[in-house]
């Protein structure tokens, strides 16, 4: 694989463009691969091996995953490898999110992911075998070195892009940019690949089908505590560990009936959580949000009103913000955004960059 690959650098002229495909067994990146051959691309299909580890009632999908990749890239006659990332995962993205869930904060692993693994290690590692551009499955368009948005504004992964380099963004292909997610499973069966309707992954994002709580069972202590009503003090029920919940979560505590409560507050300290059923609470609602690490791909993009857009979290509308150095001004409240979290910055239909919730 290495020497053909060398063989196709080596005459710039006559040559196709070689582009590495992080392909992780689904149908986006099966049909993202069937499109760039149809393009003209040479397609090199990779497989990035992130995490094999099961746990107690939990098997890991990955050796499933890998044979599916496989055997969509024999059915499409394109080259593939395998890139063991393990030890870097486990390293930069399962290590941090632990760390951040024992710190009391709620951290998205998706987007570590994609800026620690999937933009930088697989893109680094592609370019120096030889590639000229790396490509996901993701819904997503790069343009000129700018991350927008994708025709799809259900399946949009922006809110999980939105912390690559811009250098990986000039060197990325988004085949999926214009497609609606059913036509890319009509053409994925159309081209008969067996998994054209292969159920998603909605669990954790290395993991498969396994519920973050199960998942942090195993790393972190059990210290069972208090749920107490904020506005009394009563002792409503009892909670497995303080770090499993968010502020503005209902559902889980299981504490009573009728109209529900909601997490307001925790003390960590003293592993307490608060809850209340008043939806006016002052700790439910928040208009400015503190950001941390803030990420900003390109300031020539950035408005000097410092007005954009901004996604609270996957899939929820854009809503109208002002940006200042330390975080953002939203022209409406809106329920507290759990610290950890990001918050991702737009301006028309480019994704700047954006921060992380700080308290």
């Amino acid at each position: 694989m290495a020497e053909e690959v060398a063989k196709l650098v080596a005459n710039p002229k006559t040559r196709q463009s070689v582009v590495f495909l992080g392909m992780s067994g689904g149908v986006d990146s099966s049909v993202s691969a069937i499109l760039l051959k149809k393009q003209g691309y040479k397609v090199v299909g990779v497989y990035m091996k992130n995490w094999s580890k099961d746990l107690p009632g939990m098997r890991c999908p990955w050796a499933e995953d890998l044979a599916d990749a496989k055997r969509v890239a024999v059915k499409l006659d394109i080259d593939f490898m395998v890139f063991d990332f393990e030890k870097e995962y486990k390293q930069r993205v399962v290590d941090y999110m632990l760390e951040e869930f024992q710190a009391g904060r709620t951290p998205n692993p998706d987007i570590m992911c994609n800026e620690e693994i999937k933009f930088k290690l697989f893109f680094e590692e592609a370019l120096k075998r030889g590639a000229d551009y790396i490509a996901t499955g993701h819904y997503a368009k790069a343009e000129d070195g700018k991350l927008k948005l994708a025709l799809d504004q259900n399946k949009d992964q922006t809110y999980f892009l939105y912390r690559i380099s811009k250098s990986a963004v000039e060197k990325t292909l988004f085949p999926l940019a214009n497609l609606k997610k059913p036509e890319v499973k009509k053409i994925a069966s159309e081209h008969n690949l067996a998994n054209a309707y292969k159920k998603e992954s909605m669990g954790v994002c290395f993991v498969g089908d396994v519920g973050m709580k199960d998942f942090l069972r195993e790393y972190i202590d059990l210290k069972p505590g208090e749920i107490r009503e904020q506005e009394t003090g009563k002792v409503l029920g009892f909670h497995d560990g303080a770090v499993f919940y968010t502020v503005g979560q209902r559902h889980g505590l299981y504490v009573g009936g009728g109209t529900p409560y909601y997490v307001v507050k925790k003390d960590l300290e003293k592993n307490i959580i608060y809850v209340s059923k008043n939806l006016n609470a002052k700790d439910l609602w928040t208009k400015e949000i503190k950001l941390e690490n803030i990420f900003i791909r390109d300031e020539k993009d950035m408005p000097n009103s410092g007005r954009i857009q901004v996604r609270l979290r996957h899939r929820a509308p854009l809503i109208p913000a002002t940006f200042k150095d330390n975080g953002i001004i939203l022209d409406e409240e809106v329920k507290t955004i759990a610290s950890g979290q990001s918050i991702v910055f737009y301006y028309n239909d480019i994704c700047l960059g954006g921060g992380i919730v700080c308290q």
